[in-house]
């Protein structure tokens, strides 16, 4: 799996506008991060389904779905690295210890 955006050096979070988001636990074997996938996939489809048919009950159950489905995934919850390093989803690159690594690759893409 290619990813179009900037990963970080240690393979734990990738950026989108300047924000980290968690990766999957590097952990899981394919069939398992595959099947998980499938599975969020699945509820995010549920998710926009019953917010069509204005259905909060079905939208709540959905999104627990989807909660679950990352959960299981390792992109949220508890971290799925062990060396006490803090978990840094949803921060801003720029407030975090990946901030010179992220300025050095933007630099990078302006000279190009």
């Amino acid at each position: 799996m290619t990813l179009q955006h900037p990963v970080t050096p240690d393979g734990r979070y990738f950026v989108v506008r300047g924000r980290l988001w968690r990766l999957a636990d590097p952990g899981l074997s394919e069939d398992r991060k595959a099947a998980l996938v499938a599975e969020l996939m699945s509820a995010r489809r549920a998710v926009k389904d019953a917010k069509a048919q204005e259905d909060p009950a079905a939208e709540a159950a959905a999104h627990r779905a989807v909660d679950e489905a990352k959960r299981s995934l390792g992109e949220r919850g508890p971290v799925w690295w062990n060396d006490g390093a803090p978990d840094l989803n949803r921060h801003m690159v720029k407030n975090t210890p990946y901030a010179e690594w992220f300025a050095g690759l933007r630099g990078n893409r302006r000279r190009q």
